[in-house]
Parts: structure tokens; sequence; C-alpha cells
């Protein structure tokens, strides 16, 4: 039988070998590149807290870019992580609710690298 608390025990040590990109390591301007299922999303990293996406959604809405904050990344269901910007395996959940389908492919260019 399983104790409470082993599974999310079990899922926390998952987050860490998953290929992620935490928030705090993001400096303004640096672009994020995320593949999910169903879409493919261009983050910006704007202000503090805030980002510019596009793509996805916000172009199927016709709202890109738009300015938001990124709660975190789940497994779809109500455990999030709120340090994370991006991880493979994850769902990426923005402020306005959004929540994509599992990511499959991130990549960073940070702002100082770019031309």
């Amino acid at each position: 039988m399983n104790k409470p608390g082993q599974s999310l025990d079990r899922i926390i040590e998952r987050i860490d070998q998953l290929k992620q990109i935490s928030k705090n390591d993001l400096e303004h301007g640096d672009f994020i590149f995320v593949k999910t299922r169903n879409s493919v999303y261009y983050i910006r990293k704007a202000e503090e807290n805030l980002y510019e996406v596009s793509g996805g959604w916000f172009d199927r809405n016709g709202i890109s870019p738009h300015r938001l904050t990124i709660r975190g990344c789940t497994w779809g269901g109500s455990i999030i992580n709120i340090r994370i910007a991006a991880a493979c395996g994850l769902c990426l959940e923005f402020g306005n609710n959004l929540v994509t389908s599992p990511v499959n492919k991130i990549i960073l260019f940070k702002s100082n690298k770019l031309n």
C-alpha cells in the first residue's frame, strides 16, 4: 500500500530530471522557443514577471504578441511548479488560465547572444 505523499515525492524528484528553463535564469530580452504537442510558442521576457508571448493560441485568437505572466508548469492537474518557465513533458500555464499541451522541445536564446 502506498503512503500518502509518495506519488507527490516521485513527482518532485522527477521534475529535477526534466529539461527545463527556470524563471530565475531568464533575463530581460531572453527568448524561449517552446514546441508543444499541438502548437509553437515564442516567449520573450519583457519585465520582471511579464512575458511577451506569440504563437499557438495567441495567434489563433489574434492577440499576438500578448503580455502576461507565466504561472509555471504542471502535469495538467492542480500541482504546479511556479519556478519553471518551460519544461519538456509538462504543460505550460499562462496567467490568463491557458494551459498548453505537453511541451516537446524548448530552446533558450539569451539576449546577450542575439545580434
